[in-house]
């Protein structure tokens, strides 16, 4: 059965930091010190993949290597005039409006919810949507999923609010 990253993804974002340190263990052959959780799980799905599909290529690690060994490093860190980084707006960031509803990011754009401290993640897709690697058509759908009982999907997800004028 093919690997799908989406669902590992997602299965480890209930697993507790002591259960992937031992899934870390399990994918590289070695144990690790790191109690980040979001590290832990790139580093972990990287290698899923990379054992499924195929590391990089020794020519790009090649070229790696290269640039590595010519690049100038920053030593000191940037200074007090760097602009701070724009704030995002889980669930409500729109590039264009969608043709359908006015509620929905557009196409591609991610809605987030944090229901009883999990963040849930779904991404909206031409015609539905996408949740742990599963496409569903309605929000409804998603949030009975993750609640176990009947929810209005944009109440759930926080979509049902008017815009207030600024």
């Amino acid at each position: 059965m093919p690997l799908n990253i989406d669902k590992e993804v997602a299965a480890m974002k209930r697993m507790t930091v002591g259960e992937l340190q031992s899934k870390y263990a399990e994918v590289y052959g070695e144990s690790t010190n790191g109690r980040h959780k979001q590290w832990l799980i790139k580093r972990i799905a990287w290698r899923m993949q990379a054992n499924e599909y195929g590391g990089l290529s020794d020519r790009a690690l090649t070229r790696a290597r290269e640039i590595a060994n010519t690049s100038d490093l920053r030593t000191t860190p940037p200074g007090e005039d760097a602009a701070p980084p724009a704030k995002r707006i889980p669930g409500r960031a729109q590039l264009h409006p969608p043709a359908g509803d006015d509620r929905l990011p557009a196409v591609g754009l991610t809605i987030e919810r944090v229901y009883k401290g999990v963040t849930y993640e779904v991404i909206v897709r031409e015609g539905g949507f996408e949740f742990e690697g599963e496409f569903y058509k309605s929000l409804t759908a998603i949030a009975g999923v993750i609640t176990g009982s009947h929810w209005n999907g944009y109440r759930f997800f926080k979509l049902d609010r008017k815009e207030t004028s600024r």
